[in-house]
């Protein structure tokens, strides 16, 4: 199985919908429907033209992962997006922590020096990824005036890199 991660655009939105709306909804019952979720339809609009990106983890031609970055100040973004097939999940191919590694290494690369995010409580294993690579939690309050919220986010993080 070899892995490959790539930039995606509009084309990829049917594929990353059936993603990411599949762990959402089936997986951990969250009640979240796309239409909560314009930028999926617009990755292009919404991630890319901003300054930012979508990236998609491939498996044999199969979308297996994702993650994105809204660029929302000049030197700040969010990530977004970030979710892998539970099948594909793990140590053994990594692919989150890929994933995040290339978001980070994206951020160097055009300046981008706070990153901050949102999750949701009853993601617990994805507080630890986060945790891991050392973001720190952080209050709503907290979070930049012009960060992305997404209204079914509850717990924050940031990390200043360099």
């Amino acid at each position: 199985m070899k892995l490959q991660i790539e930039p995606i655009g509009n084309a990829y939105s049917e594929q990353a919908i059936d993603l990411i709306l599949t762990i959402q909804q089936q997986e951990f019952n969250i009640p979240i429907t796309v239409d909560d979720q314009p930028d999926l339809k617009q990755i292009e609009s919404f991630y890319h033209e901003a300054g930012g990106n979508f990236w998609g983890a491939f498996i044999e031609g199969e979308l297996v992962g994702s993650i994105a970055l809204v660029k929302f100040d000049e030197k700040a973004g969010a990530i977004r997006k970030m979710f892998v097939k539970k099948e594909f999940r793990g140590k053994e191919l990594n692919i989150a922590q890929i994933l995040l590694e290339i978001l980070i290494t994206f951020c160097r690369e055009n300046e981008i020096d706070d990153i901050y995010l949102g999750t949701i409580s009853v993601l617990k294993a994805a507080q630890r990824f986060y945790e891991r690579n050392d973001f720190v939690k952080i209050k709503k309050e907290n979070l930049p005036e012009r960060f992305p919220l997404m209204s079914a986010d509850d717990i924050f993080y940031h990390i200043h890199i360099d």
